[in-house]
């Protein structure tokens, strides 16, 4: 009789196990969800066996979707990672596969180009649809017109780690463009239509060198991240733009629905026969929204007469979106207070790298990766770069194939010219007699000068 109890235990131990299983249990790893947040973001990695080999999970999306990616890879714990890697030596994650279902938003600045790399992700583009505004490049492809430095708006899909990405929308356009009307030379600023330009050791330069090859009067073209009301972080300015139509972009103050009127920095907008988009409209634009304003003609006696208000780097407020966020901080109030781009932020569990904890506060420029909950962006990752008076770490990145080549000195990659003939630049996997037309590569810099990239280190990409 024990024994007949025993093997009626047994039985019922085997089918509970297998219901268990059938019902999404792991292998011999446990079989959990790897990175899903609160049930939304899954990274989609499932083990399945004693290999871990990922077979989908992950959480819902809000949508009733619950298929998670592919893992890219397994181990013996029955974990598999989220498609972080990346086989052509880049260093930067592939995009694709392991992405979430989850809605994902990216704002930030042009990092690099081989698809787009954005706040050190690489954003899969081959399905993207692009939306490009005040691009110089002629090339009937919108992805062809993106420079490194040019401000985008990114919305797909990734992975819970932030590691993996894939573009569904990009978009991208200028911040401001108008006459220079103030140079500081000491304080790395200039000023235009009635905004303060910062720069910074990460700004982008094409048609000059540097600041001092700016003059009062010239006109020209900036992209950047709008900080503090009436200032605007430059990632890329371009002198002697295409268009001389007046742009600007900033935070709305002193907003007068009477008189049709609002500030931008030191700039009075009047919108009475403007276009609204971008998500607002007259009845919704309020104090506070960061928007960009079109005119046709530009400003006299500091007024701007709008004919587009667009609300511009919007940022998802649904509780879970993923959200990637390059931005200046402003209205530091601790970790777990403070704001970038106008989006409120806890940081306080984020992990920090780029800096020390202690550098953190107002002025200081970030890229932070994190889920929205109740409007507030909860950040998990924050990484500082850069410190007012100190500096930041630069690397800009392409991917592709080399065209265009004359010489060490000279050759395209994704669009953008590159010099690798510096005695200081390193060759990996082959050497400067390499180089040749239709061969790929990574290239990785942290100078873009007078629309040239100086090359730090070239690697060979198996073909």
């Amino acid at each position: 009789m024990k024994n007949h109890c025993r093997w009626m235990r047994g039985i019922l131990f085997a089918g509970a196990m297998a219901l268990l299983l059938s019902c999404g249990g792991g292998g011999s790893g446990g079989g959990g969800s790897a990175g899903s947040l609160g049930g939304i973001a899954g990274s989609g990695a499932t083990g399945s066996g004693s290999d871990g080999a990922g077979t989908g999970g992950g959480g819902t999306d809000g949508s009733g979707s619950s298929t998670g990616g592919t893992g890219s890879s397994g181990g013996s714990d029955g974990t598999s990672t989220a498609g972080n890697g990346s086989d052509d030596g880049s260093g930067v994650g592939s995009g694709g596969t392991g992405v979430s279902t989850a809605d994902a938003t990216g704002i930030g600045s042009v990092g690099g180009l081989g698809s787009i790399i954005l706040n050190g992700v690489r954003y899969n583009t081959d399905a993207a649809a692009f939306s490009v505004e005040d691009a110089t490049s002629a090339s009937a492809n919108p992805a062809e017109l993106l420079q490194i430095g040019m401000s985008v708006r990114i919305a797909g899909k990734i992975d819970s780690e932030f590691t993996a990405a894939t573009a569904q929308q990009v978009d991208s356009a200028a911040e401001l463009r108008g006459a220079v009307s103030a140079i500081d030379a000491g304080a790395g600023s200039f000023a235009v239509m009635g905004t303060t330009v910062t720069i910074d050791n990460a700004t982008i330069w094409s048609g000059a060198n540097s600041l001092a090859q700016i003059a009062i009067g010239s006109v020209v073209q900036v992209w950047g991240l709008p900080s503090a009301p009436g200032t605007l972080r430059a990632t890329r300015v371009e002198l002697k733009p295409v268009s001389g139509e007046p742009l600007v972009t900033g935070v709305v103050q002193n907003l007068d629905r009477t008189g049709q009127q609002f500030m931008l920095g030191q700039l009075t907008v009047r919108y009475g026969s403007a276009a609204f988009s971008g998500g607002i409209d007259a009845s919704t634009l309020a104090d506070g929204a960061i928007v960009r304003v079109r005119g046709s003609a530009m400003p006299g006696l500091g007024t701007l007469n709008a004919t587009k208000v667009q609300g511009w780097y919007a940022v998802p407020t649904q509780n879970a979106a993923a959200v990637q966020l390059a931005g200046v901080i402003t209205n530091y109030g601790g970790l777990n207070a403070f704001k970038v781009l106008g989006t409120a932020v806890d940081a306080s569990n984020a992990i920090v790298t780029g800096g020390p904890v202690s550098s953190i506060g107002d002025g200081v420029k970030v890229e932070l990766d994190g889920f929205m909950t109740n409007g507030v962006l909860v950040v998990k990752k924050l990484r500082i770069r850069y410190i007012p008076g100190t500096g930041g770490p630069v690397a800009f990145t392409l991917i592709g194939a080399i065209g265009d080549y004359v010489s060490p000195s000279s050759f395209v990659v994704k669009g953008q010219q590159v010099n690798a003939s510096s005695p200081a630049t390193v060759f990996e996997n082959g050497s400067a007699a390499d180089l040749a037309n239709g061969r790929r590569v990574t290239v990785v810099g942290n100078a873009v000068v007078d629309g040239v990239l100086t090359a730090q280190t070239v690697t060979f990409l198996t073909p």
